[in-house]
Order: C-alpha cells, then structure tokens, then sequence
C-alpha cells in the first residue's frame, strides 16, 4: 500500500497527467517547466514518487503514472477543474480562479467537494 501523499507530491502528479494529456508524454523537465521548480527539485520528487509506487520512469526519461499516482492525479484535476470553472461562473477571472483552485483543490473534503458538484449540475440543469 502506498505511503500517505503529501500536496507538493499531489501537484506533481497532477502535473504529469496535464502534460500527459497535452503532450502525450511527460519527462523531468516537463514538470519543471509547468511548476516553474528547478530541475533538482523535481528529480528528488521524481525519486521519491517512484520509491512509493505511484510513477516509474522509462530508459529515455519518460515518466508514468502507475495506478495510485494515476488515481491521486485524476482526482486532483478533476478537483482543479471543477473549481476553477465555478470561481469563473461567479464572476472570477480564469487567472486567478485557476490560481485560487490550486490552493484549494488539496484540502477540499470530499463531502464539501461532492456538494459544490451537485450545485454546478443544478444549476447548470436550470
């Protein structure tokens, strides 16, 4: 079973899944790039994740999200999303919604989150 993650392993993950999507691949130097972190930072992070099981990482470097770092990613994107896109509804601007989403995408409780679900289907549905 994997380790409990932490929130700047979460940003990883998820940002190997938005590179992989936009992508296809993701490598190191992605994940720099879009988090704006050196490139030392990331290969320790990268370390770790892999130690843990939720990513490996190819011979060229190409990185993998195995089944638990897939999961945790998916749900954190999923969290960022539909955030972002409610802070937009009400007025925000896309920047700064996004930005606001991120810091509150990790420690949203899952009863919260479904409910702030439901309300966007509601009201979309009207």
């Amino acid at each position: 079973m994997a380790i409990p993650i932490y929130e700047s392993a979460e940003d990883y993950l998820e940002a190997i899944l938005i590179i992989q999507n936009k992508k296809g691949i993701a490598h190191s130097v992605d994940i720099a790039d879009h988090l704006h972190y050196s490139k030392a930072s990331v290969s320790v992070a990268m370390k770790k994740l892999r130690e843990n099981g939720y990513i490996s990482m190819e011979k060229d470097g190409t990185l993998n999200l195995l089944p638990p770092g897939r999961e945790i990613a998916e749900r954190i994107y999923e969290r960022h999303r539909v955030l972002t896109e409610y802070f937009v509804t009400i007025g925000v601007d896309e920047e700064t919604a996004a930005a606001d989403a991120c810091k509150i995408e990790h420690d949203l409780s899952e009863v919260t989150f479904e409910k702030l679900k439901a309300d966007i289907a509601s009201r979309k549905a009207k």
